[in-house]
C-alpha cells in the first residue's frame, strides 16, 4: 500500500449541497456521494466526516492518476476553482459513481425479477391447485 489520499467537494446542485467524498487508494479511485440539504457550515461539515465517513458506500474502483498536490492555500482554492470551471466535479468520480449506481440497478432489476417468477409460480400452482380439487368434486 503506497499512498492513500481523501478528498472532500461540497457544491450546490439544485436545490440542495451536495458532497462528494474521493478515496484514491493503490492507484485507485472510489467516490461516494451525500446530499447535505442546507448549506452546511465547516463544524458541521467536520462533525460529519467524524461520524458518517465509516459508512459511507463508495462505488467501484477506476484506474485513477495520482494527482500532484500544491503547497499554498491560496493556490489550492484557485486550482479548485479552476478545475471546477474546467471539468465540473470530476469525471472520474461521477465514473465511479455512476458505475455504483449501475451495479445497484441491475442488483434491483434481478431481485426483482426473481420475485416476480416466484409470484406467477405460486398464482399456477394455487391455480393448479384449485383445478385438482374442482376436479375431484370439492
Amino acid at each position: 500500500m503506497d499512498s492513500v489520499s481523501v478528498e472532500l467537494t461540497v457544491f450546490f446542485e439544485e436545490p440542495f449541497y451536495v458532497g462528494v467524498v474521493e478515496r484514491v487508494c493503490d492507484g485507485r479511485l472510489t467516490a461516494s456521494r451525500t446530499v447535505f440539504g442546507a448549506e452546511p457550515r465547516d463544524a458541521e461539515v467536520l462533525a460529519w466526516i467524524l461520524e458518517a465517513y465509516d459508512n459511507l458506500a463508495f462505488s467501484p474502483a477506476v484506474e485513477a492518476a495520482e494527482r500532484a498536490r500544491s503547497r499554498s492555500p491560496k493556490r489550492a482554492k484557485r486550482d479548485a476553482g479552476r478545475r471546477l470551471e474546467r471539468e465540473g466535479i470530476g469525471t472520474k468520480s461521477q465514473q465511479a459513481l455512476a458505475a455504483g449506481r449501475e451495479a445497484q440497478k441491475t442488483e434491483r432489476r434481478e431481485t426483482a425479477r426473481e420475485q416476480r417468477e416466484a409470484r406467477a409460480q405460486q398464482r399456477f400452482e394455487l391455480k393448479q391447485q384449485k383445478r385438482k380439487e374442482k376436479r375431484r368434486g370439492r
